[in-house]
């Protein structure tokens, strides 16, 4: 199949996220795929231009180096409100051109704005259109005066898809709620890479790198660091017991809203040893990092971004036989349930004294074993196949309406 995918982040810098995995996996498969993304970060680069030039990036890979993803970023200009601005032309101008010279059989939206465009000009064009959805997207629009329109948009891209597939129970009832036809949405679930992310990886180098001892407890959080994700209020719990369990140890994988915060955390309360801030982290390094730590962390604050959603790293977590912390989502506890490896709390500024509970209760290794053995219906190959079937009869369907 030749398969279009548009988005509205960036692909090589955000992630991998649900799409990352399936497209390359397809790509692996035999089936050729095209990406076009929008450099959501633009702002971040030390080299300012107002204007970039479209751009084809060829054999690109996130997080197979084997996988041949093409990538193409249209122009765009770099100046605060223009951004989105041009992103309306310059997108659909190259998504009507990928129609027409690529010709995809199928177009896979995972984002609002470009994927409106795409579903429309799908139609037009007779192209099946699968929208893809793994959050409540209008709700991470940053500008929150603009999320009304992205809600329109969204209702519309859903009622009018050929299908809906979504990774979760929560999104499933959210997305039929916003206008998806119940018979055409599909529950295919986030996946997890069991050969990577198992509790055989060697995290002693990790350990040695931020000097953490063998009698370290590490606790720890990987991904975007969104001021709700509620690391704060673990930073702070961990302040107020750093006397008492002064083995405790805060290691955190990523970059993002929160990072300027967390550091003045560790500063004002003397924590350097306790909060271990490790940036950006290259994806093929993340299992030593897990195996490094004993215990992972979701504490995000309940809200209309984080109430049906459940991320992939909860998955990569549990694969590497650590038990959870997790503060109690709807999604999340619809997802994995009760005895899963799954503990639940209230708020974040819980997880510091459950974690104490938990340890001085000694079942962590249980919990850790109940996790494993939850995820590993979920390898990525059984996902990708199940993703593939659902766009092979999407198009075998448009087909026999043509003949």
């Amino acid at each position: 199949m030749k398969i279009l995918v548009v988005q509205e982040t960036d692909w090589i810098k955000r992630g991998p996220h649900q799409q990352h995995h399936l497209m390359e996996r397809l790509s692996l498969r035999g089936h050729q795929i095209r990406v076009i993304d929008y450099e959501l970060l633009w702002r971040k680069e030390a080299e300012k231009n107002l204007y970039s030039k479209r751009r084809v990036l060829e054999r690109v890979s996130r997080v197979h180096k084997e996988a041949n993803i093409t990538l193409l970023r249209p122009a765009m200009v770099k100046i605060p409100g223009l951004d989105y601005l041009s992103l309306i032309f310059s997108h659909k101008k190259e998504i009507a051109r990928q129609v027409k010279e690529f010709r995809p059989v199928v177009i896979v939206g995972f984002g609002i704005l470009n994927t409106y465009m795409a579903m429309k000009l799908a139609k037009k064009n007779g192209i099946p259109f699968i929208y893809y959805l793994i959050d409540v997207l209008h709700s991470v629009i940053p500008v929150r005066y603009f999320r009304w329109v992205a809600k329109i948009l969204e209702k519309k891209t859903l009622k009018n898809s050929h299908r809906v597939i979504v990774i979760n129970d929560k999104l499933k009832d959210y997305a039929i709620g916003m206008g998806s036809h119940s018979d055409r949405t599909y529950l295919v679930r986030a996946g997890v890479d069991l050969e990577c992310f198992n509790p055989y990886i060697d995290g002693s180098r990790v350990r040695k790198q931020y000097k953490i001892t063998k009698n370290d407890f590490v606790l720890f959080f990987m991904g975007w660091l969104y001021d709700f994700s509620g690391l704060k209020e673990v930073a702070l719990g961990l302040a107020k017991i750093k006397n008492q369990e002064s083995n405790f140890k805060l290691l955190i994988v990523g970059e993002g809203d929160l990072y300027s915060e967390l550091k003045k955390i560790q500063q004002e309360y003397n924590l350097q040893d306790k909060i271990i801030l490790a940036g950006w982290q290259p994806y093929e390094k993340i299992p030593e990092f897990l195996t490094a730590s004993d215990l992972c962390l979701f504490p995000a604050h309940d809200n209309e971004v984080t109430h049906n959603i459940v991320p992939i790293k909860i998955y990569e977590y549990m694969a590497a036989g650590k038990p959870v912390i997790a503060t109690r989502l709807p999604g999340v506890v619809k997802e994995f349930g009760n005895n899963n490896g799954i503990i639940y709390v209230d708020e974040p500024g819980g997880v510091v004294k459950r974690t104490v509970r938990l340890i001085k209760n000694g079942d962590l290794a249980e919990q850790g074993l109940r996790a494993k053995g939850f995820v590993k219906r979920y390898s990525w190959d059984n996902i990708t196949q199940d993703f593939e079937a659902i766009l092979e009869k999407a198009c075998l369907n448009s087909r026999k309406k043509v003949e």
